[in-house]
């Protein structure tokens, strides 16, 4: 038998923003992944619209690279708490994780959580201190609050002892001691380094590939053993269908090879592998045969899903599944049905939702779909607003047309009966003058203050605050700290209900009549309403068109015309002068509207809405 290739697996996991996807992009640049003069973008990995714009990942991604004679799996995790799924996953499937943590910020909310998944897992932590350029770079306390966490999280003796590489991935440096990067500035950093061998000045990520050969040892050769494959994310192909992707426990998996498939309900079936694929570089390669240790792409069983055990049809052996979190917080999509509905999307019936929702299921693991009372509407719940707007984010941009509700939260009972709602952990750093305001408002939203440290003009603050206090506080929380502020949150348990939580305070302006904006009626309007339209906008009866300065909802006419008089023509608009009116995007629409209002969603507007569109429906509903 031919020598088993080298493989070790790697994830790198952080907190948001920690530069993940950008190390990803100087491991793939510094092994000769690209050709010379291959135009490559930044965070390579980052493949989705949506996360090139909002600059986070949402699904975790493969690639590979060689260093000497060892193949290198890499995968990209999310660092979101409402993309934490795929998080869990991805921990079975690899040898050792990189740890990344900001110089200044030290370890966050989302570190904790990415961290305790990889001890639980047993795996042996490398620790990357990123960003060692920044001015107010803190590395040594850094480091023993990373001790501390560690600690924290009942690391055992082996995980403690973690090596520790200090760096700057945007220029694809590694070191083993900050000195020997001293000097490089942010000024000078913006080099771009794009496929140089070498990093900046002479140093490069060689340190970190040799610290990852050190510390693990490539996969064992279990090739003679039967076949085990657990199934960890799941991904889908126009051509070839669902595809399963998960890393070959023991064995050796052939192209056109018959496998058993153990269920998740205990079942056992006999399935037929159509293609088998693994990771070089960035591309999926075709190959007749993968062998234990190595991440696969496995096509031809139409029916698998993620924690199912693809084995040996002689000697099945299921692993244990994998256990997916519950969805915290749910919506219902329905059929839009405003005055201007199907003038721009391309998909807008009931049957277009359902079968978009079904082929989110086939991927999204952390999601459910649920139908209602009504066929023109369905539940959809998910492990939090982000998770759930992204979708609709998609869906928009691919044609879809839907109204969605308030995001609600899911409640449990425990064994006597007693209701239990989702508790988060947020974390938060206000600029001193405004933190007396954020404590009040998080007071009254439930909040329970768990730490409170200061620190240059700033201090940090550390609540548990349940899920439904968090809905539409984020857009107060930019005003309250005049954008200076800093919030990231995460789910942390179920507690008992907190009683009744106070809801928006303002009511809000509605048209009473379809047409357009006149700048002459809404310059009226605005002495007591912030606009959310600008004159020329198209409206309809129902439609939110602006914020009322007190609690009830008021009735305006926005398309009212200038009149004429016999003293004076109706002259132009010239001299209104207008404030901006306060746009909206999805996430703050689904945390401003309220239990009665609706979001519409097209691929070109968001626009707020009544449930009820005419005065006359809501009098009666109101009674």
């Amino acid at each position: 038998m031919t020598d088993k290739q080298k493989i070790i697996n790697i994830a790198v996991i952080a907190h948001v923003d920690a530069g993940k996807s950008t190390l990803v992009d100087a491991f793939l640049n510094q092994s000769g992944v690209f050709r010379a003069n291959e135009e490559v973008a930044d965070c390579v990995m980052d493949s989705d619209d949506i996360e090139r714009e909002r600059g986070i990942t949402i699904y975790s991604k493969n690639c590979s690279v060689m260093h000497g004679d060892v193949k290198i799996n890499i995968v990209d995790t999310p660092g979101h708490a409402d993309f934490s799924s795929e998080v869990e996953r991805i921990m079975k499937t690899v040898d050792t994780v990189i740890l990344l943590v900001d110089s200044s910020e030290g370890p966050m909310p989302q570190t904790r959580f990415v961290l305790s998944k990889s001890l639980e897992q047993g795996l042996n932590p490398i620790l990357f201190i990123n960003k060692i350029d920044k001015k107010d770079a803190r590395i040594d306390e850094v480091v023993d609050e990373v001790y501390e966490l560690f600690m924290d999280l009942n690391a055992n003796d082996t995980q403690l002892d973690f090596p520790i590489l200090y760096g700057i991935a945007r220029q694809g440096i590694a070191v083993r001691d900050p000195k020997e990067a001293e000097g490089l500035s942010v000024e000078q950093g913006d080099v771009k380094m794009k496929h140089t061998p070498a990093g900046f000045a002479g140093l490069d990520i060689t340190p970190l590939f040799d610290t990852i050969i050190e510390h693990c040892e490539p996969y064992a050769d279990l090739r003679e053993e039967p076949l085990q494959l657990q199934v960890s994310t799941l991904a889908y192909d126009d051509y070839i269908g669902r595809l399963g992707i998960g890393r070959i426990t023991r064995g050796v998996l052939k192209e056109g090879q018959t496998v058993a498939v153990a269920k998740e309900d205990g079942q056992i079936v006999q399935r037929k592998v159509n293609q088998v694929f693994v990771y070089r570089g960035l591309k999926r390669i075709a190959v007749p045969q993968a062998e234990c240790g190595d991440i696969v792409v496995v096509s031809g069983i139409a029916d698998i899903s993620i924690g199912e055990t693809i084995c040996d049809v002689a000697k099945p052996e299921p692993m244990e599944m994998i256990h997916i979190e519950e969805p915290t917080l749910s919506m219902n999509f329905m059929v839009n049905k405003s005055p201007f509905a199907g003038k721009v999307g391309k998909f807008v019936t009931s049957r277009h939702i359902r079968e978009r929702l079904n082929k989110e299921l086939e991927v999204n693991v952390g999601l459910m779909v649920e139908d209602t009372d009504s066929t023109d509407s369905f539940k959809v719940s998910g492990r939090g607003e982000l998770h759930l707007s992204i979708l609709i984010e998609n869906m928009r941009r691919e044609g879809y047309e839907l109204a969605v509700s308030k995001p609600e939260v899911i409640y449990r009972k425990d064994e006597q009966g007693k209701k239990l709602e989702p508790i988060e952990e947020v974390v938060l750093s206000v600029p001193d003058e405004y933190t007396g305001t954020v404590i009040s408002k998080l007071n009254l939203r439930k909040g329970i203050m768990v730490q409170m440290t200061g620190e240059n003009g700033y201090s940090k603050l550390e609540y548990h605050v349940p899920t439904r206090g968090l809905l539409g506080y984020r857009s107060e929380f930019i005003n309250d700290t005049h954008g200076e502020g800093t919030m990231e949150r995460r789910f942390l348990t179920f507690e008992a209900y907190k009683g009744d939580i106070a809801g928006r305070t303002n009511g809000v302006a509605i048209a009473i009549e379809e047409g357009v904006c006149t700048p002459y009626a809404l310059a009226s309007i605005s002495e007591r309403v912030q606009m959310f339209v600008d004159p020329g906008t198209k409206v309809y009866e129902g439609m939110i068109v602006g914020m009322n300065s007190r609690s009830d909802d008021m009735e305006v006419n926005p398309c009212k015309a200038k009149k004429a008089t016999n003293m004076r023509a109706a002259g132009n608009d010239d001299a209104v002068k207008l404030s901006p009116p306060r746009t909206f995007t999805l996430e703050e629409a689904l945390e401003f509207i309220a239990d009665d209002e609706l979001v519409e969603i097209t691929p070109d507007d968001i626009r707020l809405r009544k449930k009820l569109l005419r005065e006359i429906e809501r009098r009666r509903s109101g009674r």
